[in-house]
């Protein structure tokens, strides 16, 4: 019968880490944090110790074989941390193994590494630590001419923790993103663990990711996980493939700011759904953003957020004003906040942990993202599904509404990149589309799907003007509207001949007269 005990797991108190890990790192043991030049193998360790003494009270002794503990002691005070007035504390105490400048490079031979066992773990006593990191190991294994050397020394000074009673961050430099997992191709085979710190390039920009390579005799989640490095934070992980689908779902439903969309989709959006609004530039994206925000009014409590990427504040509340729509009243109420950065300014893990605080803080009903288009071309494909998954399971679990605008890549249509990304995990898709007839641009709307709800299956012309967007008569004499083929079936429009153009006035009294679906139109009656 087997007796073992399982492994107790030590929270790092690492935002998103410790889920990665699946509660954290085998308690009482020792991991390698391997990666290359820049991929935060400093900030992890220092970072162990911090979130150690922060959240749990627990001294730690910090290793340093390359830096100077001043330097570790300025570097860090941007994330928060303060060092200086730990140490004061008994709560921090640093083992200063750096080289200084009148060091001479020397050979170890057949020396050993008793003496640094031995401040270690002096220092590990003295002030009660349960944590250690050594930053970083490959400067000592340098010295030794011997790999076997190496090997047993290395076994020796994990052994030594161990009998401590410490778990230790013992970080490690590789040359390669993808290459062998230590510099001397020997660590990764003493450490009872292994995680993988990643800065690799990809398609011009830099992607930082994690990986838990080994635990011993503990479980963990398999993969790379996105992570960013974020002043007054440090490392935030961002665990993507580890989420579950244990959202609930509401039957409640709310407007979407527009009276005629909420009969084309059933009565309004489910108070949880993702909304995905598809069309070319000009069709009339931020309108309905715009009018989604302002649906907020008509909530209990209702608060509204939005992040544009495309416009800037002004920009869009002049806008939103012009169709006749107050969205500066609702932020005088303080039920609106309009967030807006350009993408370029950082990247999607950046983005997207920023849009979680502001989320986390401004606990809104309803949130719009426009454009996602915008911050497609900031990433590549791989990171932009993984920012777009974690985002709406975000959503999605707090019971938020959420709407993002998508841009077709040509006038007519077609699917973009975009869509292509989060159509699979939508509840509700509206598209927007342009229809040219007699050379005359047209527009329509069409709800394509809507989860778990009827909704109009046709396609709608609508027309746009000082008192928002007006959803008229389907096309029912028209064929190849959302491919972009028109072609008409019929003696003429309905509701207007084919053989005149219209002006906008007259497009304005097609969408108006009766065939609508009710005798009032756009947002509040209008």
């Amino acid at each position: 019968m087997n007796t073992a005990a399982p492994v107790d797991k030590l929270e790092t108190g690492i935002p998103g880490f410790d889920f990665i890990a699946e509660g954290g790192l085998p308690e009482g043991r020792t991991c390698l944090v391997a990666g290359t030049s820049g991929s935060a193998k400093t900030v992890f360790a220092v970072q162990f110790l911090a979130e150690g003494i922060e959240r749990f009270e627990t001294p730690g002794v910090f290793v340093t074989f390359e830096e100077t503990p001043d330097d570790i002691r300025r570097n860090m005070i941007g994330f928060g941390w303060d060092i200086p007035a730990w140490e004061a504390e008994g709560l921090w105490r640093f083992v200063d193994v750096s080289p200084t400048l009148t060091d001479d490079p020397t050979v170890v031979g057949d020396y050993d590494l008793d003496a640094l066992i031995s401040r270690v773990t002096h220092a590990i006593k003295d002030i009660g630590a349960t944590r250690v990191s050594l930053d970083s190991i490959g400067a000592i294994c340098g010295q030794f001419e011997d790999s076997a050397i190496v090997r047993r020394e290395l076994f020796r000074v994990a052994a030594a923790l161990r009998q401590a009673n410490s778990t230790a961050v013992i970080t490690a430099e590789r040359s390669d993103e993808y290459g062998s997992i230590a510099r001397y191709g020997i660590e990764e085979f003493v450490a009872d663990n292994v995680v993988v710190l990643r800065n690799a390039l990809e398609e011009t920009r830099r992607r930082r990711t994690m990986e838990i390579l080994k635990f011993r005799g503990a479980t963990h989640s398999k993969g790379e996980f996105p992570f960013s490095v974020l002043p007054d934070q440090g490392i935030v992980a961002i665990p993507l493939s580890a989420m579950e689908l244990q959202q609930t779902s509401s039957i409640e439903r709310s407007t979407s700011g527009n009276e005629m969309l909420d009969e084309m989709t059933g009565g309004g959006f489910y108070n949880d759904s993702i909304i995905l609004v598809s069309g070319a530039t000009g069709t009339g994206k931020t309108l309905l953003t715009s009018e989604f925000l302002a649906g907020a009014t008509e909530e209990d409590g209702g608060r509204a957020l939005l992040f544009a990427f495309e416009e800037g504040y002004s920009q869009f509340m002049r806008n939103a004003a012009g169709w006749g729509i107050d969205l500066q009243r609702l932020e005088d109420e303080g039920r609106l906040k309009v967030v807006c950065k350009y993408p370029e300014v950082a990247g999607l893990e950046d983005h997207l942990i920023r849009m979680k605080g502001v989320i986390k803080e401004f606990k809104p009903t309803r949130v719009a993202v426009d454009s996602l288009s915008a911050l497609e071309r900031v990433s590549s494909m791989k990171g932009f599904r993984e920012f777009v998954v974690s985002l709406t399971s975000n959503i999605k679990d707090d019971g938020i509404m959420g709407l993002f605008t998508a841009t077709t890549p040509t006038l007519v249509g077609g699917t973009s990149a975009t869509e292509a990304h989060i159509s699979t995990i939508t509840d509700a898709i509206i598209l927007l589309r342009y229809a040219e007839l007699h050379g005359e641009m047209l527009r329509g709307i069409t709800v394509l799907k809507m989860r778990g709800s009827n909704h109009d299956k046709r396609i709608r012309r609508f027309t746009v003007n000082d008192q928002g967007l007006h959803i008229g008569k389907p096309f029912d004499q028209l064929a190849g509207v959302l491919s972009g083929n028109i072609h008409i079936l019929g003696p003429g429009l309905q509701g207007g001949s084919t053989n005149q153009h219209h002006s906008e006035e007259n497009a304005e009294s097609d969408a108006l007269s009766p065939g609508t679906l009710s005798q009032s139109t756009g947002r509040d009656g209008r």
